[in-house]
């Protein structure tokens, strides 16, 4: 039940060791004029890493993290890494912003800024970063939505909300579904909610021509990510060990497989800032946790409701749809799982909304939350 409080503070032993190893890479060898097809380009990363070298300041970094309050606890087991953020507004909502793979809670930066009037909760995932490897296996989204529900009750919140997308989606989707004590649940991504078969003539009748169209470009969208994006995920699914060794000995090979992800899942309008995209990267390499954080997708493979349809939640949701999500939710299908009250969709923005789109996000988490009933009551 201890709540430590937590100062970030590395070593420069460990820095030291870092420019060591960035300093003597090896390169591999590179097909001409493939682009981005095969991975990561090598004059991409090469430039990169000059300047994670050269340029980038870790140091500056660290004292912006600790300006938030941090802390540490035990939840089942699991060290529980999080900031706290209370407002000066006494009848504030608490608020559970949580991240997905390959972010942390570094997503946040911008938007806790302009998020002031909620009490903001910034919890790292058990075996990502910061809260550091999970010490047994288990610790699949469902178990994290319930250490969640036990964070906010020792921080003695009555009423709050959630946030997130990416892994965070199916982490406060499932907390809105289990805790009575929260009023709505915000979202970036609905998990599972595109097409995941081509559509059929009986699923197409019903729907009016727009979301039918929409049905259409979901199915092709999910079938181009299957075929050139989908195999990180089946290697965090069944190998994450094996995958470790490489990130956890290379930085260059972390920062090449975190990298490739901020590039194709954003909007070619709002790239990421490189330095952002490297205090990300450096907490999963100074807490070796490239391999422990991947772990989660092979215990959702592996829970006994994998494949399963997912349980209704009758919690009051809200959904911000930017256009460059990799998954396109289509509104008939989230009908029959959850309770939509609010649908927004934006032109721009992709996968890492709080870092492409933070005015946008929190104005429509400002909005959601201003619309419930229960917000005053939290």
């Amino acid at each position: 039940m201890t709540i430590e409080p937590f100062h970030l503070d590395v070593p420069e032993s460990e820095l030291d060791d870092l420019r060591d190893r960035l300093t003597r890479v090896r390169w591999p060898s590179e097909l001409p004029g493939v682009g981005w097809a095969y991975g990561v380009p090598l004059g991409y990363l090469q430039e990169l890493v000059e300047y994670w070298l050269h340029g980038y300041d870790w140091r500056a970094a660290e004292a912006r993290l600790n300006e938030w309050p941090q802390y540490k606890t035990v939840i089942d087991g699991a060290t529980v890494h999080f900031a706290h953020l209370p407002s000066e507004r006494p009848d504030a909502v608490p608020l559970v912003l949580t991240h997905g793979w390959p972010g942390s809670i570094v997503e946040f930066t911008e938007i806790a800024k302009l998020l002031t009037d909620f009490h903001l909760i910034l919890p790292s995932i058990p075996g990502f970063t910061l809260s550091g490897p999970v010490r047994e296996s288990g610790w699949e989204f469902k178990r994290v939505a319930r250490a969640w529900t036990e964070l906010v009750t020792r921080l003695g919140y009555q009423r709050y909300g959630v946030q997130g997308g990416d892994w965070g989606a199916a982490i406060s989707r499932e907390v809105g579904r289990i805790d009575d004590r929260v009023i709505g649940v915000h979202l970036n991504l609905i998990p599972g909610a595109g097409a995941t078969a081509e559509p059929t003539p009986e699923e197409l009748e019903p729907l009016d021509p727009a979301e039918r169209e929409r049905t259409w470009a979901s199915w092709r969208r999910q079938q181009t990510f299957a075929k050139d994006q989908q195999g990180y995920a089946d290697l965090q699914s069944t190998r994450p060990q094996t995958l470790a060794y490489g990130l956890t000995d290379s930085p260059v090979g972390q920062l090449a497989w975190i990298a490739e992800k901020f590039a194709a899942w954003t909007d070619p309008a709002t790239p990421v800032d490189r330095d952002v995209l490297l205090t990300n990267v450096m907490l999963y390499w100074l807490t070796r946790t490239g391999g422990s954080s991947g772990a989660i997708y092979y215990e959702r493979a592996h829970a006994p409701y994998w494949g399963q349809p997912a349980e209704p939640s009758t919690t009051p949701t809200a959904l911000l749809d930017l256009a460059h999500e990799n998954f396109i939710p289509l509104r008939h299908k989230v009908a029959h799982t959850d309770n939509i009250v609010r649908w927004t969709s934006h032109p721009h923005g992709g996968h890492f909304a709080a870092l492409e789109q933070p005015a946008v996000l929190a104005a429509d988490i400002r909005a959601f939350f201003e619309s419930l009933p229960g917000a005053a009551a939290s």
